[in-house]
């Protein structure tokens, strides 16, 4: 049975995205302007989560 949180996408902080791409989150951050890696903007105050299955698709499209 899916419930309503199955259906919303994970989403992991800046920190733990750069851990898992071996990056500095300043690299996320110059990824986003160049629309290499887009986050979610989660309030005004800019802070960026990135949903789980975008990073894996990225790792898996780097890795080809």
């Amino acid at each position: 049975m899916n419930t309503k949180d199955d259906r919303l996408p994970k989403l992991i902080g800046i920190k733990e995205a750069a851990e898992m791409l071996s990056v500095h989150p300043a690299t996320l951050r110059r990824w986003d302007k160049e629309d290499k890696l887009k986050p979610i903007i989660i309030s005004k105050r800019g802070d960026r989560r990135y949903r789980l299955e975008d990073i894996i698709k990225f790792i898996k499209n780097e890795n080809k």
